[in-house]
């Protein structure tokens, strides 16, 4: 005996007004491997021809679900190791030592924030999680030539406030170069995989809008026996603002992605893998050909879940358009040219209440 299908909404605030999603009530399942993919990058420095392999793998996973996992991605575990360990030191401190490098003390808007101080999606819980962020500074991007450097910088707040613990410096600082390597990577896969010049996004990422993060979800004693409309969600069903998402999480899942038939799927970890998924600013500019799918986070442990996200954006000034592969006669373009700043500015400011759309 089957039974139908129950379908509800989830609501988004975009730039344009609400927008609704509809979603099946049906439990999260695992996804197919077609849905979110397992991707091979261990050929992505070899030739021309073998990176337009994992292009066509990544361009069927991003026209698909949005979502994927990328194993051989050259950042080494025990670096990785490293940052979680710090990670797990820094959240593991009193709320009045995080709170002395809280986020809205710093000069670029790096540091802490509080569990409750976001809600993602303002028709769900607040968010049930702190974060500590690292934002691009060029002082610790190994491209930028140190005669181009300003003469300060501006982490030093943000570093004295964490002196304390041993290592957290180098290691959060050697994490996310790291991590910044493998998107500006990555971005010339997506060039590649819109069937562009592999180099055509690379003076868009010289100065990007790049922010590394340590996320702590706390446990709840009950959260097992709870559903998911009793449990405060970690953060609420949302799209991610920039270009692309990479995702290092440790093994208590929770992470929740809407299929393109309208699931939740349990995007559980796998070991030795990264996700990796496409952000509001990649879909723009791809013409909706590449898809920014809502996800969520539920810790449903009684312990500690840990994230370690790493948010990709182009040059702040650098005004983008719809690129040329995706726009026909039949395909006209559906976005007008925007700056990814202000793209972001105005997408933060109307998370946070400051920007009123229709």
């Amino acid at each position: 005996m089957t039974t139908d299908v129950q379908y509800t909404h989830v609501e988004l605030l975009t730039l344009n007004g609400p927008e609704y999603r509809r979603v099946s009530t049906a439990p999260p399942r695992l996804p197919t491997e077609d849905e979110i993919p397992i991707i091979d990058l261990s050929p992505i420095d070899n030739d021309l021809q073998e990176r337009k392999q994992i292009a066509a793998r990544v361009r069927a996973a991003a026209e698909n679900t949005g979502f994927f996992y990328v194993k051989n991605h050259g950042i080494p575990e025990d670096l990785i190791q490293a940052a979680f360990a710090q990670a797990q030191a820094f959240f593991n401190q009193s709320e009045a030592e995080k709170q002395k490098i809280a986020s809205s003390k710093m000069k670029q808007m790096d540091g802490f924030h509080g569990v409750g101080s976001t809600q993602i999606n303002k028709t769900e819980t607040k968010d049930r999680k702190e974060t500590f962020s690292l934002r691009y500074n060029p002082h610790r991007d190994p491209q930028v030539h140190p005669a181009t450097l300003p003469a300060e910088d501006q982490d030093n707040a943000l570093w004295d406030g964490t002196a304390h613990l041993p290592g957290f410096r180098e290691t959060t600082t050697a994490f996310y170069q790291a991590r910044l390597a493998l998107a500006r990577k990555m971005i010339r896969i997506f060039a590649l995989a819109l069937h562009l010049p592999e180099d055509y996004f690379d003076e868009l990422v010289t100065h990007p809008g790049a922010d590394g993060l340590y996320v702590h979800y706390p446990g709840t004693p009950d959260a097992p026996s709870l559903s998911d409309a009793e449990l405060d969600v970690g953060i609420g069903s949302h799209t991610d603002i920039q270009c692309v998402t990479l995702l290092w999480q440790d093994n208590s899942g929770g992470l929740q992605v809407l299929s393109a038939n309208d699931e939740w799927l349990d995007a559980r970890p796998v070991p030795g893998t990264l996700v990796v998924n496409i952000g509001d600013f990649l879909q723009r500019l791809s013409n909706n050909r590449f898809r920014s799918t809502v996800h969520r986070v539920y810790n449903r442990q009684t312990t500690s879940r840990y994230s370690m996200p790493f948010f990709l954006g182009f040059n702040p000034e650098s005004v983008c358009r719809v690129v040329p592969s995706c726009v026909d006669d039949e395909h006209p373009p559906l976005y007008e040219p925007i700056s990814c700043g202000q793209w972001h500015r105005d997408r933060l400011a109307l998370a946070q209440g400051r920007l009123v759309r229709p």
